[in-house]
């Protein structure tokens, strides 16, 4: 249950065009964070994306990705032309295809594979959305998992949202900021869309006669859109962002995806997956709602800097920053997989975020201090460094993190009160530190 943001340049600080996304997934679905170089092709080649092979062009472009390790697609990205992307999974009156078709993550990475700017990379969906339409199991232990997607599609110079319903769509230019969590949002004001929106809301009676037509009120779907709790993290979102109108800093993006609400918190503490950063807590209603990867895009039309966790829990992790260029990252390890491995970036911080769900509040606030200091110095360093010096600020916020995190864990294993709090949390977690191999 993720969410994403974008902030058009007149409301940022300094003129940038700044974007966010937590990607949340279920707590042991470990996200690679990569960088694939450009690559050029014969015709006739073929790609396999998640469940099916379709045509390759002859040419991509480099891209920085979060991705599920068991997908071909991606939550979250970047290209080399500076092109961002987010999706969310949305629920809607339209069947879903569980049988195949292209994911909602194949067809972000393929069009940040593809597309040289936001408007671009809303063509490439929509195309690829028509010639293959969208589809398959979105779950890593849950094979029921299903759904359709939205897109929010950022460059230095333009955003736009594109979200699907089945094979249909609709998109808008965004013209100031936007926010966007796993419910259709787009009611009677688009830009474009599917030739056969609105007729075929008409036809099963979603449109009645002599009304208006709302896309989102046409097409969602109330079950999954209520429970899902979009529109309270949405509105959470757009919030923080009317606070900084005119002034959004790219430390704010940190903060907003590390938001947990008002006051005190507690993961154990809520029933609904209603936070911006999330935890999961229990197998009905926050399994799906551990975050387990950040992005913080800072886009200009002469530089592009992004800003990843390449770990779970954006409250417990700190932002690193990357230019895309001839070195984009550090060796990160083996790419993660389905159980613990510490050597890998993903799961060697898990063990420390893991140790933390003990005594949350009490374990955070002996390493946040020391994290954001960290961070702070990225910034002021990266607003400095150009670009082809800039690989050496990334490595080296990589290998601090990494040797502080021994340390952070036993800062916060000297704290533990030995017991979660919540006998239903306490068994949850129990369960996937078992599945996962963790370490107690």
């Amino acid at each position: 249950m993720c969410d994403t943001f974008v902030v058009l340049p007149s409301q940022t600080a300094d003129g940038s065009i700044i974007f966010g996304k937590n990607s949340n997934r279920e707590p042991n679905e470990a996200q690679a964070l990569e960088f694939h170089p450009g690559q050029t092709y014969p015709p006739g080649t073929t790609v396999s994306c998640t469940y099916i092979e379709i045509p390759q062009v002859t040419e991509t472009l480099p891209v920085l990705i979060g991705r599920p390790f068991w997908m071909w697609g991606a939550e979250m990205g970047a290209n080399s032309k500076g092109v961002v992307i987010g999706n969310e999974a949305v629920w809607t009156r339209m069947p879903l295809n569980r049988q195949g078709g292209l994911t909602g993550m194949d067809l972000l990475r393929l069009a940040l594979e593809r597309s040289e700017d936001a408007p671009a990379a809303v063509e490439w969906i929509t195309r690829l959305l028509a010639d293959n339409g969208q589809g398959g199991i979105c779950g890593y232990q849950d094979k029921k998992m299903a759904y359709h997607n939205s897109f929010l599609i950022a460059d230095p110079r333009t955003a736009w949202l594109l979200e699907t319903a089945g094979p249909l769509w609709a998109a808008r230019e965004i013209k100031k900021h936007y926010a966007i969590s796993n419910g259709l949002t787009i009611g009677a004001e688009f830009d474009r869309s599917h030739p056969a929106l609105v007729a075929t809301a008409r036809e099963k009676g979603w449109l009645k006669k002599g009304a208006t037509f709302n896309f989102a009120a046409c097409y969602s779907d109330w079950l999954f859109t209520t429970f899902s709790a979009c529109r309270q993290r949405q509105s959470r979102v757009a919030e923080l962002l009317e606070r900084q109108t005119g002034r959004l800093q790219l430390t704010n993006a940190f903060d907003i995806l590390r938001d947990h609400g008002e006051g005190h918190y507690q993961p154990s503490s809520h029933f609904l997956g209603n936070r911006i950063c999330a935890h999961a807590a229990n197998p009905l209603t926050r399994n799906i709602t551990q975050t387990t990867g950040s992005l913080v895009a800072q886009l200009n039309p002469d530089v592009q800097t992004y800003w990843a966790t390449g770990t779970a829990a954006s409250c417990t992790s700190v932002f690193k920053p990357i230019r895309i260029d001839r070195q984009t990252l550090p060796d990160l390890g083996p790419a993660p997989g389905p159980t613990f491995d510490r050597s890998n970036l993903w799961w060697r911080h898990e063990e420390f975020h893991r140790a933390l769900l003990t005594d949350f509040e009490v374990g955070c606030s002996r390493i946040q201090q020391a994290q954001r200091f960290l961070e702070a110095g990225w910034v002021e360093r990266a607003a400095r460094i150009a670009t082809d010096d800039f690989f050496d600020l990334t490595r080296e916020a990589f290998e601090q993190t990494s040797a502080a995190l021994p340390d952070w864990i036993e800062q916060v294993r000297s704290v533990n009160s030995g017991s979660m709090p919540g006998w239903l949390y306490r068994k949850y977690w129990t369960r996937q530190n078992r599945a996962a191999q963790i370490p107690n």
